[in-house]
């Protein structure tokens, strides 16, 4: 893959417009056209708030997902979708989000939809005429993180079984993702990272790398680890060690940490990615409203450069953004890029 040091880049979501939020919790007073014409808009909010920011690499937003998992359940057949939230008061958590019975052969004839998403957020990029190339990304969840809102059965006993069963589910979709000309996709699997304290890490390596086998080399290909962001929530110890050494083995271009939540805990880990892969750093704190100066990302830029070269480097968030305030989202992204390139002119990579 081209080299590109110091990339800025960002994990996949984005905060909904507070109309979308609005017409998400109302969709039975929308038409089909009505919903496909939300959609677009807010691609086209998610995709000028990005570009204004000066990103290399952007996504739609996931703008048209109701949900950053949840939403890709509806394409698959064998599923009795819930129709509630099991928890409605209280604090925020994850246990605000239930789980769907299967109630059949787990199987998506018609994918699970991040193709059409890929191609409305292309055909918004070219309509937009911007004057900077960037590169789009498309973001899938991978199938064991899919697998963890599923209630076993007889036919599927446990969560390994129904992440067997997803696996050739994504896969394809990351194939077709590289027939519609898609150049970048992360696979994402921030169960593994939450989990992989008390799981074996290595059988999330094959997991892994059997997900992405078929686009290997064909792609660019990411993956995000974190520990969980609804509502702002962890859901797992924020602790990367656990993962190591045995994700070094994952076949992917570009592996993301969390950091900026964790202080920059275990820092020093990053190098060991490095060795085998671009290493995407979290510099940027989703969960927290203090908005990152400029200088502060130079300082965070600096500080990973102690430990991995510029050219192994990329830059983002710490998660997706869609738990973020708009406002909040949008001059994080501008000070972090803006703070990067601080450090690219004192690099003269700029």
């Amino acid at each position: 893959m081209e080299s590109n040091p110091l990339r800025n880049s960002v994990i996949g979501s984005y905060p909904f417009p507070g109309w979308l939020e609005l017409a998400s919790e109302n969709l039975d007073n929308f038409g089909v056209n009505d919903i496909s014409e939300v959609q677009r808009d807010a691609v086209i909010a998610a995709v000028h708030d990005q570009l204004s920011a000066g990103l290399d690499v952007i996504t739609d937003g996931e703008q048209t997902r109701f949900d950053f998992n949840l939403s890709f359940y509806g394409y698959i057949k064998g599923i009795e979708l819930e129709s509630a939230s099991p928890r409605l008061f209280g604090p925020p958590a994850h246990d605000q989000r239930g789980k769907h019975a299967i109630t059949g052969e787990l199987h998506a004839p018609e994918g699970l939809g991040a193709v059409e998403e890929y191609q409305r957020l292309a055909e918004v990029y070219q309509a937009m005429h911007p004057g900077k190339q960037v590169t789009l990304k498309a973001s899938v969840p991978g199938p064991y993180t899919m697998s963890g809102r599923l209630l076993p059965n007889e036919q599927y006993k446990d969560r390994w079984a129904i992440t067997e069963a997803l696996l050739p589910i994504v896969r394809k979709e990351l194939e077709a993702l590289v027939a519609a000309g898609c150049t970048e996709i992360s696979v994402d699997e921030p169960s593994m990272s939450c989990y992989a304290y008390k799981e074996d890490p290595a059988r999330f390596v094959d997991i892994f790398n059997r997900t992405v086998e078929s686009i290997e080399g064909k792609a660019r290909v990411c993956t995000h680890l974190c520990f969980g962001n609804f509502k702002a929530r962890a859901v797992g110890p924020r602790q990367i060690s656990p993962m190591f050494p045995a994700f070094l083995d994952f076949k992917c271009d570009e592996m993301h940490v969390e950091m900026a939540s964790r202080e920059f805990a275990e820092l020093e880990l990053i190098a060991e990615i490095a060795k085998h892969t671009d290493v995407a750093v979290g510099i940027v704190d989703v969960k927290s409203y203090y908005v990152e100066t400029p200088d502060d990302i130079a300082g965070r830029v600096r500080r990973c450069l102690e430990y991995a070269p510029a050219e192994k480097l990329v830059f983002a968030p710490d998660c997706g953004l869609s738990q973020t305030a708009r406002w909040a989202a949008k001059r994080k992204l501008v000070n972090m890029v803006a703070g990067v390139e601080i450090v690219k002119k004192e690099l003269k990579l700029t």
